[in-house]
């Protein structure tokens, strides 16, 4: 298979993407949901619940079948890339995890997930410097992903670009047990057992999954195992308790690198430079435990209490010949006050107050390597520290039947600290505060009953992650190995414009315009065999338009869509690292496009329903126009750093049967259809402009559920 390069512009959606938005035009905000709950979902809107049609926010909502109808259910890019305004970027490559960005935000990490707060189960799965693993999320068990954007996700705090919520199914009435078994190309092997069980006021929901995959490339090889499991405990009416256990073990996960567009054209599927001779890999365990409490006062006033903690350990073999490890401790723990109350003639008010408090250390060494194991004594050895102390209040004011103002503010203090315990030739401890207020003000205008106008303007910051002031660069840009405490929070202006429409009963259209002024961006500034050196540039914008569509056509039959469009540029200034006024940010596509149809021979069920008996099916377009994988946007032979343009067209089927009590659903999907050769994503800045990393040529899973009453 050759990969050709696209002389395509990266500014223009192709003919195929056009034509699916125009025979597709019906789309919607909430994934497999049926017109009566057009209005009705209930979302975090920014720290309040909200239904989701009045939210003066980007709420997206995926729920639990669109999970399950993605597959083996081991990458959420695989669901979060019809979110309008997240590119999710899946680098086949299990040792450094997806890239997802939401309005560019998280685009620059090169392993990870930053600059976009995770949330599971109401517990932070992102620690205080911003940074989270998207792997540990188990979709399995999931009930519901949420998708926030906007000046809203700014009351989050740090690194709040977006914010991704999970939350894990309830046991129901009657207990039952779960399998799944997959099937798939490159080895694919997924299994994973529930159970789920009610004995009077406590429930119980367990999963074990685990996943292997000999992989498409070469060293791509990787094998989880994961537990989740939640308990929730009514003590009394106006009393709950929820405790969750989440462990992740990645005994290994091989690490195939990136590619130069050379070696990308000649083979995709091979290993980057020394991933097979220094058998570069990763290894990871984390276990976590939180639980939350909720207990309500009355009718007007609702307390909430969460704690948690966890460990994580992470071995990587890079192929400089070196290794980095870190040992993690983290825990916290947060309060908040929801309620409702009257002021000014009676109008109703929404409000809550609260504090976050998180801490995080991990001793952090690194050494060489010979053939893939660690050689010598460490180099490097020192003790990371992240906290901050948060305190965070929101209001939804009613000002009259059509008009809703909204409020609020967050005071965040980040403290990065480093302890040098090998403090020769170079000690390299240092520690920084950040402080910031985070202010949001919008207005909603319920112009009709079926449609809503709203304007949102806010302020945000963003802190580096310990990761990224792991490593300072020197005059002649080479990897000093430091605590980098130059570097500055990225501060950042929001201003969106929306509307909600819900244009007949079963059509619903969403639009949102958007603009982004950030000053010190925190940029990737050199990257190479795993280690990245960041900097700050001075200014960068974003503007851009989202849409999202969705229509029930018949019972059987519905379709979707949703689509972005995004300018993000660097803007002059001075800065000690200044890429050209004007020049594309890196891993932000200008344009996506994500375009489904599906059938249901029985007819669609209701949202929290049981899907019916019978035969569904489905059709899901996928467009990406092309992006730059470096800062300077270079695209000479020498220097090819344009990943192309691609569309890629996804097939789905499903067939439900009742055999006596146990429900029993087989699976069959084909992804890349036509067998298009694409970049899955790229990596920013490498210095041996092994930028690429290749998407899958076509391939398929097959897979068996079965639920069976106990």
């Amino acid at each position: 298979m050759k990969f050709h390069k696209s002389n395509t512009p990266h500014h223009a959606l192709t003919v195929g993407a056009l034509l699916c938005l125009s025979v597709f035009p019906s789309s919607g905000l909430y994934a497999q949901t049926t017109s009566n709950d057009l209005k009705e979902i209930i979302v975090q809107s920014g720290r309040l619940e909200q239904k989701q049609f009045d939210a003066p926010a980007s709420v997206y909502t995926i729920d639990a079948d669109t999970l399950r109808n993605s597959g083996p259910q081991v990458n959420i890019s695989d669901v979060l890339n019809r979110a309008p305004g997240v590119v999710a970027l899946n680098r086949n490559n299990y040792a450094q995890d997806v890239q997802i960005s939401i309005r560019g935000f998280g685009s620059r990490a090169a392993f990870g997930m930053r600059g976009i707060r995770l949330i599971t189960d109401g517990i932070p799965a992102s620690m205080p410097d911003g940074q989270g693993q998207a792997s540990t999320v188990s979709m399995t068990s999931a009930d519901r992903m949420e998708v926030l954007t906007g000046p809203l996700a700014q009351l989050y705090g740090n690194a709040s670009g977006g914010v991704i919520q999970t939350f894990t199914r309830e046991a129901g009435d009657k207990p039952e047990a779960q399998v799944s078994l997959y099937s798939g190309s490159f080895g694919l092997q997924r299994t994973d057992w529930q159970i789920s069980q009610r004995s009077g006021n406590v429930g119980l929901v367990a999963d074990y999954s685990t996943f292997s995959i000999d992989g498409y490339r070469a060293n791509s090889s990787a094998e989880r195992k994961q537990l989740n499991s939640v308990i929730t405990v009514d003590a009394k009416p106006d009393t709950r308790f929820k405790f969750i256990v989440n462990i992740f073990d990645m005994p290994i996960a091989n690490d195939p690198l990136g590619l130069t567009a050379a070696q990308l054209a000649l083979d995709p599927s091979r290993a980057g430079t020394n991933a097979i001779e220094r058998r570069t890999r990763k290894t990871v365990k984390q276990e976590q435990v939180g639980a939350v409490a909720e207990h309500r006062v009355n009718s007007d006033l609702k307390l909430q209490a969460r704690i948690y903690g966890g460990t994580r350990s992470n071995l990587q073999y890079q192929a400089t010949n070196a290794w980095t490890g870190l040992e993690r401790r983290y825990e916290g723990f947060g309060l908040q006050a929801n309620g409702k109350t009257s002021v000014l003639n009676g109008r109703a008010m929404n409000w809550v107050v609260g504090a976050d408090i998180d801490h995080a250390q991990e001793q952090r060494q690194a050494g060489t390597a010979s053939a893939g194991e660690k050689s010598g004594a460490p180099t490097r050895n020192e003790l990371n520290e992240a906290s901050n102390r948060d305190y965070f209040a929101q209001a939804n004011w009613s000002l009259s039947e059509r008009y809703t103002l909204t409020t609020g503010a967050r005071q965040s203090e980040v403290t990065l600290k480093s302890r040098d315990d090998l403090p020769t030739p170079v000690d390299g401890s240092g520690s920084v505060t950040y402080k910031a207020t985070s202010p949001v003000l919008g207005l909603t205008w319920h112009a009709q009953d079926n449609l809503n106008l709203y304007v949102n303007q806010g302020k945000g910051f963003e802190t580096p992650t310990m990761v990224e002031a792991a490593y300072s660069r020197d005059s002649s840009n080479n990897f000093v190995e430091k605590f980098n405490p130059n570097l500055q929070a990225s501060r950042s202006k929001h201003l969106e414009i929306g509307s909600k429409w819900l244009a007949t009963p079963s059509t619903r259209i969403d639009a949102a315009w958007f603009q982004i002024d950030t000053t010190n961006e925190i940029v990737a500034a050199l990257s190479s065999n795993g280690k990245t050196a960041y900097d700050n540039a001075a200014q960068t914008k974003r503007d851009g338009f989202e849409l999202a569509i969705r229509n029930q056509h018949t019972s059987n039959w519905r379709s979707q869509a949703s689509a972005s469009v995004i300018n993000a540029t660097y803007q002059a200034g001075s800065a000690s690292y200044s890429p050209p006024n004007g020049n594309s940010l890196p891993a932000i596509p200008k344009q996506q496009l994500f375009a489904s149809v599906q059938w249901s021979e029985k007819g669609f069920a209701q949202a929290g329903q049981k899907p019916k008996m019978g035969l569904e099916a489905g059709l899901d377009v996928v467009y990406r126009s092309s992006m730059w994988a470096n800062d300077l946007n270079t695209a000479t032979s020498a220097n090819y750093a344009l990943a192309p343009s691609h569309t890629l067209l996804n097939a789905r089927v499903r067939q439900r049967y009742q055999i006596g009590s146990a429900r029993v659903e087989a699976f069959v999907g084909v992804d890349n259809l036509t067998d298009k050769d694409t970049v899955g994503s790229v990596i920013i800045n490498q210095f041996s402009k092994q930028y690429f990393e290749p998407g899958l040529p076509r391939s398929w899973v097959i897979g068996v559920q079965s639920q069976i009453p106990l």
